[in-house]
């Protein structure tokens, strides 16, 4: 990748954790361990590999994302701000009653949210039911979708990588953020998943592993995902959760824990440090 646009992904991914961070400290709640564990991931998404109109959200041909961990909102909020989907003021109303920007993703209230989630393993499914619609209509439009370790213990996920295989899903991406702790604790000790790569070769999928944190490899991942003809495709990310703040990395605690003003201010300036 050119040094240029390698700087600039690196730029925009870390003005999302800024976001992130900004957001869950003004609403005194939310997720950013796992929020700040996908914001490469999303960044390379938004601004590089799906085609999506900022200025025309409902455009019929646009390409599909789902947030299938949908507590993790405060990072779909922060790429599609920084995308121009709304003005990045707005994400510190993060969670207030009166919002249109609340702990999940909402379709109906927020510009860019291409699917309500929230409830663990249905963000898949969905998913899984855009991809078809586009094959049933002859359209070229991609669905991507990212699924959390934890989220993947849940029973639907494999209902809908089963449905994704029997269809041939070849413009479906699944993305695993797989960084290894859920609110409990770590994946392995609290129900063990992996592994997942055999997992969903088993299931049909064609699978790629990568580093989720290497825009080179996110790149090529996404690109060898739209060779594969047949199958759906899973990009299995290694990740860290709580990416970008010292503090919170590969901390369990920080799940589903807001930062005080102090931990915030510390946060902000580490991640202001590294623009």
């Amino acid at each position: 990748m050119e040094q240029s646009k390698l700087n600039r992904l690196k730029e925009i991914a870390t003005q999302v954790r800024i976001n992130i961070v900004d957001e869950v400290h003004a609403a005194s709640s939310g997720h950013p361990g796992g929020s700040l564990s996908i914001a490469d991931i999303i960044t390379y998404l938004y601004f590089e590999e799906m085609n999506v109109d900022p200025k025309n959200p409902k455009w019929e041909d646009r390409d599909r994302f789902v947030l299938s961990k949908g507590h993790t909102a405060p990072a779909l909020y922060a790429i599609l701000a920084e995308k121009g989907y709304f003005k990045r003021e707005d994400l510190l109303t993060f969670r207030r009653v009166d919002s249109y920007l609340q702990g999940h993703p909402d379709m109906k209230g927020t510009p860019g949210v291409d699917m309500t989630s929230g409830s663990l393993g249905l963000g898949i499914s969905a998913a899984c039911g855009m991809a078809l619609t586009a094959k049933i209509n002859n359209k070229d439009y991609r669905t991507y979708t990212i699924v959390g370790d934890g989220e993947s213990e849940e029973g639907q996920v494999w209902e809908a990588a089963m449905f994704a295989a029997h269809y041939k899903l070849d413009n479906l991406c699944v993305i695993l953020d797989l960084n290894k702790l859920q609110i409990d604790g770590p994946i392995a000790e609290v129900m063990n998943p992996m592994p997942h790569d055999k997992k969903f070769e088993a299931f049909g999928f064609h699978v790629i592993t990568i580093n989720g944190h290497d825009f080179d490899e996110i790149a090529a991942a996404l690109a060898e995902a739209r060779t594969v003809k047949g199958k759906p495709t899973v990009i299995i990310a290694n990740t860290i959760k709580g990416k970008g703040v010292s503090f919170m990395e590969n901390q369990v605690g920080w799940h589903g824990s807001a930062p005080n003003d102090e931990q915030h201010a510390t946060a902000v300036a580490e991640l202001k440090a590294a623009l």
